[in-house]
């Protein structure tokens, strides 16, 4: 098959665009004989006039070739075999050899490293607008399967027959959801109707791999749509059966409302500092107060905070569980986020005599959440001010004391395998 070239003229990237080391790995791989193109989200996004999270690269070289030109180069993944290069503490450069696989199948993919030609690795990724290379040597796009037109035109399909793909890979429908909501593109008539056609298989997929699709979306600024768009297609009656079910109680606006305030507050930068246990608050939360009003309250005379912890667990469990495995620490933090709602607003609504600030490391946590809580309920302004301001005047000894991280990486922490398709 032969590629279609888009001249800079045309696509008008500029090289200042993309990242500077990514560029500087290019050139060392050509340098060593191989080939090697930025590939996928990074030129999507850049085209979409987005600022690109990753800059990924697909090269002919394999893992073992890439890690012995690199010196800051680890190798990943048994699935999905990958280099991650590594500058400075944070900054990551993924590198992927070339694929090739049966796009004609419907068999699902277990393992995914079997060599193949630029070509051959276009033809198995999901949707034409990640199917897009970058050549930074004369500066143009190489486009095997009209990526860059349905880019032009808002589409988004799969590369392939997309019943057939969707089987093959599952999470290639949250995918399909998630370039929705992101870039608002219209999905493409067959694409649309394998999605609803299959959206039973979608719990064959790696619960880590899903569960970190939503956690990015939850971080994202598009995450009301991307539920209200999950809920829409029936994935989320599979994946988060309770979850679900809430979101068409009369109650259920109120998930759509935190999520609101999620996406307010991540436009405004917070996601540096807001922790991925406090996103899944929000869609556990208004679950949680229903059922303690409505299923515990009326049993109980006085409900302490033992049995809202109680509860609390219970219910985190009942929302991700049977798919779902959440971290135990992830859970614990949530839990304590949750239950300290209680504590700063009491079911019998009786005002405390004294405030006491509790000497625990997610209180302060526990105290945005309440303040995200404000914005949506007024009425609890007031008393966030009252407990923010006991908080601050705390001695400086102990408020460094519960800002103490609660968990520290240790040199036994190994990176997660990263969703592969941009």
């Amino acid at each position: 098959m032969k590629p279609k070239i888009i001249k800079k003229s045309t696509h008008r990237l500029e090289r200042e665009s993309f990242d500077q080391d990514a560029l500087k790995v290019l050139q060392k791989l050509k340098d060593a004989g191989y080939k090697a193109y930025l590939v996928g989200g990074c030129i999507r996004d850049l085209l979409l006039k987005k600022q690109p999270k990753d800059f990924d690269i697909s090269t002919s070289a394999k893992p073992e070739e890439i890690k012995k030109l690199f010196r800051n180069c680890i190798l990943i993944g048994k699935r999905f075999r990958l280099a991650h290069l590594r500058f400075g503490r944070n900054k990551i450069l993924e590198v992927s050899t070339f694929r090739s696989g049966d796009t004609e199948t419907e068999e699902l993919i277990t393992r995914d490293n079997l060599w193949g030609t630029e070509e051959e690795d276009v033809l198995r990724r999901d949707f034409t607008i990640n199917g897009l290379f970058y050549d930074s040597e004369n500066e143009t796009i190489i486009d095997y399967v009209d990526g860059y037109k349905d880019l032009q035109e808002d589409c988004l399909k799969t590369i392939g027959q997309a019943f057939v793909r969707f089987k093959q890979d599952p999470v290639r429908m949250i995918r399909c959801i998630k370039f929705k909501a992101r870039f608002d593109l219209e999905v493409e008539e067959q694409t649309k109707q394998a999605l609803v056609e299959c959206r039973k298989e979608i719990v064959k997929s790696s619960q880590a791999r899903i569960l970190e699709e939503l956690l990015r979306m939850l971080e994202s600024t598009k995450s009301k749509i991307f539920f209200h768009l999950m809920t829409k297609f029936g994935l989320l009656e599979s994946l988060l059966p309770t979850l679900g079910h809430f979101l068409e109680h009369k109650d259920g606006g109120q998930i759509y409302q935190f999520l609101d305030q999620v996406d307010q507050y991540v436009l405004r930068g917070g996601h540096e500092r807001i922790s991925r246990s406090f996103l899944l608050c929000s869609i556990v939360f208004p679950i949680l107060d229903h059922h303690l009003k409505i299923h515990i309250q009326t049993k109980e005379k006085s409900i302490h905070l033992g049995i809202i912890q109680s509860e609390c667990n219970f219910l985190i469990d009942q929302i991700f569980r049977p798919f779902f495995h959440l971290p135990k620490k992830m859970k614990i933090k949530m839990a304590a986020i949750l239950t300290t709602q209680y504590r700063l607003t009491p079911l019998d609504k009786k005002p405390y005599k004294r405030i006491r600030i509790p000497k625990t490391s997610e209180f302060e946590l526990a105290l945005d959440f309440l303040k995200f809580r404000s914005a949506i309920y007024q009425d609890l302004e007031q008393c966030y001010d009252e407990w923010c301001s006991a908080y601050k005047s705390q001695p400086a000894t102990e408020e460094k004391k519960r800002r103490r991280p609660a968990y520290r990486k240790t040199k036994k922490d190994k990176p997660h395998e990263r969703t592969q398709e941009r």
